[in-house]
């Protein structure tokens, strides 16, 4: 059965169907060795699909994970100062999966691991919105104001923070426990909104990615998401 070239090279995993489609654009991909065009097709079973001349093998098994990532782990396939690396992680998955999104070495939680290029493509595109939930300890006693302030949004470098929805979940005698749930997904964005009001962040963890919560999964631990819940997150994302 022939398949549009872009639909059949993100179902090997290499790809999204977006950037799939520029690599058609481009002329890097062939079918029976005949430079091809947007909107070709081919019957994988019966022609040669090749990308830079390299044939692009069978569809995978897509497959979307669930991590919850240690600290100390970076949100990399490789890492070449030789820190650990949440690939490691995945001790039992035979493709290979890549995260969506970024964790930085010293924060923990939940992250999304896939070999589904488009869904990966689409969820981690600010457009889509998709919330994240945080837990953030800060030195300092927060007041209301700050709530306010980090609800409102945050002047950064790279300008003011969209509104977020802000608890203050409990106090100790130097510390504050605070939730936050973003929309955005900018660099470091909630240490970030933190500094800029005077609370530095002494620990930080993903509790909530969409839908998903951590449940009873440990850090380092992973579980493959359903069919339905990687149905949720393709809505999310405008996946068809």
């Amino acid at each position: 059965m022939k398949e549009r070239l872009q639909k059949l090279i993100a179902a090997c995993g290499l790809a999204s169907r977006r950037e799939a489609e520029r690599w058609i654009e481009a002329g890097r991909v062939a079918v029976d060795g005949v430079v091809s065009t947007l909107g070709d097709k081919a019957d994988p079973l019966l022609e040669s699909v090749t990308v830079d001349g390299k044939a692009i093998g069978r569809a995978e098994t897509l497959i979307t994970l669930l991590l919850n990532k240690p600290v100390g782990y970076v949100t990399t396939m490789s890492d070449p100062e030789g820190r650990p690396v949440v690939s490691a992680l995945m001790t039992e998955v035979s493709q290979r999966v890549v995260p969506v999104g970024r964790l930085d070495l010293t924060t923990e939680g939940l992250l999304l691991m896939t070999n589904d290029g488009e869904l990966a493509q689409r969820l981690a595109h600010p457009r889509f919105h998709v919330e994240k939930k945080y837990l953030a300890r800060v030195h300092g006693l927060v007041d209301a104001a700050t709530l306010r302030r980090l609800a409102t949004g945050v002047k950064l470098e790279d300008g003011m923070t969209a509104a977020a929805q802000v608890r203050l979940v409990r106090m100790t005698r130097t510390n504050s426990w605070v939730e936050l749930t973003l929309h955005e997904g900018r660099n470091r964005q909630v240490r970030r909104m933190f500094e800029a009001l005077g609370y530095p962040v002494s620990r930080l963890k993903r509790i909530g990615y969409a839908f998903l919560e951590e449940g009873a999964l440990k850090p380092g631990e992973y579980r493959r998401l359903t069919s339905q819940e990687v149905e949720r997150l393709k809505t999310l994302g405008g996946v068809k």
